[in-house]
């Protein structure tokens, strides 16, 4: 009874403003607050915001929950005008408001789409002297299932051990620098030392480590199958000689293997606190050294941010054609300035996974026969959009520019634009399809615009 008696109240206050008619004044709000004085209940919500909510709806001119990025929305409803209700149950305030086109997405999503989007928050983090790892895996992530990713964090001198995988392995720096060293089959090598931006690339079954090299080190690790924690994926040097007999090593290596490793770790530290090297470079390989297109490395911090059409921030591609030896994995690193938009678009050779790093964001994925759902993203979350499916991504911030980082597994980033795809089209044919006029098909950009904003165009 006293959830029916709410809602009649509510209704009272709502319907003028669903209705068109009068807005009650604030007295005419306090009259009807009174009214249902005995009525404010919540398992959840304190009495003092139930109030709130029912302020608000006497006020305002309409009920458009305003975005994440204005300073109003302290408690977001699933409300879009005359559609929804306040949440009076359970739910988690500061996880709605910032993903509030959950709460009341915009009324073009349509349909079942599945989650998308994956929070390193939502990690479980594994803490190791010497720094710390989570990861994002197929289980997080069931749609992700060609990407699996992780972030690690080492401190001064300590080493991610000697391992190799069955899988590649693909890294950014976001702080600090680090050493990387790699052995190829051909008894090639490399140590190199990467700063902020800077990338690697490890190839499938190539012996590599990690050191830090500044006090605080952290880096996105990115590996070609989502389900990286399958047995027989990793293999780690302590893990491996531990489970190898005595014997066995004194004849490999011509020594007495007991008096050598005998203060060999009991178990693998996967991280180990240590000693920054005293050498930052690689001792002299009879085979020669990875440079040039069998290089592992490709320094983004010596190449620089290019600016792209639109004019609204910077994207670099790293792919097969400038980095020759990542062949299954390509990547742009992409930075949006405030308000500015990647323009919809669709990738026809890979899903795309994203990583965000800085700022808020919004992107909705169209997946075909009427399917469509809006994500938010702030800093540290993660998603995959299924390949050809059509999508954008928004900066939603005033001030802060965003920068995220998409990867493919593949050889190369593709795109197909939505503008450039119109505008190549016979114009007759697009304005008709569309019911618009063959001049506004005329005047779209026959170009790429990439990233742009109110700005890049001459009509609002």
């Amino acid at each position: 009874m006293k959830l029916q008696n709410f809602i009649l109240s509510s209704l009272v206050l709502v319907a003028p403003l669903v209705l068109g008619g009068p807005v009650p004044s604030s007295d005419e709000g306090k009259r009807a607050l009174s009214e249902v004085d005995d009525q404010l209940t919540s398992e959840i919500y304190p009495r003092e915001y139930l109030e709130d909510v029912l302020r608000r709806r006497t006020t305002t001119k309409h009920l458009r929950i305003k975005r994440h990025n204005e300073p109003e929305l302290t408690n977001p409803q699933p409300i879009r005008g005359e559609f929804g209700a306040p949440i009076l149950g359970g739910t988690n305030p500061s996880r709605d408001r910032e993903q509030p086109n959950y709460i009341h997405p915009p009324g073009t999503d349509n349909g079942n789409v599945p989650n998308l989007k994956w929070a390193f928050s939502d990690s479980k983090t594994r803490l190791v002297k010497g720094g710390w790892v989570r990861e994002q895996l197929v289980t997080d992530l069931p749609p992700s299932k060609d990407i699996a990713a992780a972030q690690q964090h080492l401190v001064k001198g300590a080493i991610r051990e000697l391992h190799w995988h069955k899988v590649a392995e693909w890294g950014i720096v976001f702080n600090g620098s680090i050493l990387v060293s790699a052995v190829d089959e051909h008894g090639q090598n490399t140590a190199e030392v990467l700063n902020q931006w800077d990338i690697w690339y490890f190839p499938k079954g190539v012996g590599h480590t990690v050191q830090g090299l500044a006090d605080q080190n952290e880096y996105l690790l990115v590996f070609d199958n989502g389900d990286f924690e399958a047995i027989g994926t990793t293999f780690n040097i302590v893990d491996w000689l531990i489970h190898a007999p005595l014997d066995v090593l004194s004849k490999n290596f011509g020594v007495n293997a007991s008096e050598v490793f005998k203060r060999l770790p009991e178990k693998n530290p996967y991280i180990k606190p240590a000693n920054v090297s005293s050498s930052l470079v690689a001792p002299t390989s009879p085979s020669g050294e990875l440079k040039g297109n069998s290089s592992y490395v490709y320094k983004l911090s010596d190449v620089g941010f290019k600016p792209v059409p639109g004019g609204a921030g910077t994207l670099n591609i790293i792919d097969s054609r400038n980095f020759p030896i990542s062949t299954t994995i390509a990547a742009t690193v992409v930075r949006v300035e405030p308000k500015g938009l990647r323009e919809l678009h669709w990738h026809p050779n890979a899903d795309e996974w994203l990583y965000f790093h800085s700022g808020v964001a919004r992107a909705t994925v169209f997946q075909g026969n009427a399917l469509a759902r809006t994500f938010d993203f702030s800093a540290g979350d993660t998603a995959v959009f299924p390949d050809n499916t059509g999508h954008y991504i928004e900066n939603t911030s005033e001030t802060e520019d965003l920068v995220w980082v998409e990867i493919y597994k593949s050889d190369r980033v593709a795109d197909i634009p939505l503008s450039q795809w119109l505008a190549l089209t016979p114009p007759d044919i697009v304005a008709q399809i569309l019911n618009v006029s063959p001049d506004f098909v005329k005047s779209i950009s026959k170009e790429k615009q990439v990233l742009v904003n109110q700005k890049t165009f001459n009509h609002t």
